[in-house]
């Protein structure tokens, strides 16, 4: 596992983005639901075995727990498997968080006009290099 310089557990962007969908969900949020959620959310087409693959990633990180519920009749008694935040999971939620609003501080703006330049179809445009 990697880690940040004072200890708090790094995690990349699709971990992020099952953290998110968990905690939007709700701790006992199953896989199908999270994948529905950023798939909702995020506009991108996610395998579904993409989100079970993090999961269990994110569980070998102790960053999730998880459980398995009672068979329901909907699921022709099967059981279907939760999954909780857990402390490592919440700390590096909060870490990612802080660190995205400290380095987009200040860049409303600059960053809405991008958001708006791609939505319109204009390719993005190549930075100048440095004339140092």
């Amino acid at each position: 596992m990697r880690f940040f310089g004072d200890g708090w557990p790094l995690v990349g962007e699709f971990e992020l983005l099952v953290l998110l969908a968990l905690v939007r969900l709700g701790n006992g949020a199953f896989g199908a639901a999270i994948h529905r959620e950023i798939a909702t959310r995020t506009g991108r087409d996610v395998p579904v075995s993409a989100v079970y693959v993090t999961l269990e990633r994110l569980e070998s990180k102790r960053m999730v727990c998880s459980y398995t519920g009672e068979p329901t009749r909907q699921r022709g008694g099967r059981r279907r498997k939760h999954y909780l935040l857990d402390a490592a999971g919440q700390r590096a939620l909060v870490r990612a968080y802080r660190t995205f609003q400290s380095m987009t501080a200040g860049m409303h703006q600059e960053l809405e006009s991008l958001a708006a330049l791609m939505l319109h179809g204009s390719p993005p445009r190549r930075p100048q290099r440095p004339t140092w």
